[in-house]
């Protein structure tokens, strides 16, 4: 009985994406190529984000809002546990931000097409000096006091543990001289785990912490930035929590 439901929600989400992506992918993709920012196209994203925690019966909420500052520029730093972590910033933050991407989303059809349009950034992670290229390429065409968005770990956690950052957004905050935000994620694994199609109602937490100033860090001090992001993340991690009995969002 367990698997026909999982099988329901399965079938469930995969309606509504399909419904959001096609009504949604036209208005996005022509927002991007009569837009120089991407900003509207990655405003209209917002809706099939909306959409997609609605039909899914996921809520969010936000603490520490206050220390995101709107009009500067951040490479925000985060964990990845699930893939309702991207669902759950795109509506928290209240910012504009752009992702680095693997290029191999662009291939997604509308979908991938309509991340192009909005002006995210797609890098080769096969090959090093491809990605820093694609990476300073992707900065430069940024509109003003726009943030780019990291998952540190590289790709969702298999087990929930917070696992070992890789080195390159920080290594870009670095040489661009761009303050960092650590953010926190709780809750996505227990709506939607790595390896797992079938989501659970449930509520995700976001977390922001004290931004970093990379002005005074250099290349290489690069190993002691990780470890500042990653305590800061780590300690505001809550790897048991549902959404009951916290405080009140900030």
């Amino acid at each position: 009985m367990r698997s026909l439901f999982d099988m329901i929600r399965v079938l469930w989400l995969a309606l509504w994406a399909g419904i959001a992506t096609i009504l949604l992918a036209v208005p996005i993709i022509t927002a991007g190529l009569l837009s120089r920012t991407g900003n509207l196209a990655f405003s209209l994203s917002k809706l099939w984000a909306y959409t997609m925690l609605a039909v899914s019966f996921v809520r969010t909420e936000i603490k520490n809002k206050d220390r995101i500052q709107p009009k500067t520029s951040c490479i925000i730093i985060s964990n990845h546990q699930s893939l309702f972590d991207i669902l759950a910033l795109v509506t928290t933050l209240g910012i504009q931000y752009r992702w680095f991407i693997k290029k191999e989303v662009l291939k997604v059809p509308l979908f991938g097409y309509g991340l192009y349009a909005s002006r995210n950034i797609f890098i080769d992670r096969s090959n090093t000096a491809s990605a820093i290229e694609s990476i300073n390429r992707g900065i430069d065409r940024l509109p003003r006091n726009v943030s780019i968005m990291v998952f540190a770990e590289g790709t969702r956690s298999p087990d929930g543990r917070i696992r070992e950052f890789k080195k390159g957004g920080f290594v870009t905050a670095v040489r661009r001289k761009i303050p960092i935000l650590p953010v926190t994620i709780n809750g996505g694994r227990r709506v939607l785990p790595k390896g797992s199609l079938a989501f659970k109602p449930g509520k995700i937490q976001v977390v922001i912490g004290d931004p970093i100033d990379t002005g005074g860090y250099t290349n290489e001090m690069v190993d002691r930035l990780i470890d500042q992001t990653r305590q800061t993340i780590t300690a505001n991690f809550d790897p048991g929590y549902t959404g009951k009995f916290l405080p009140q969002a900030m």
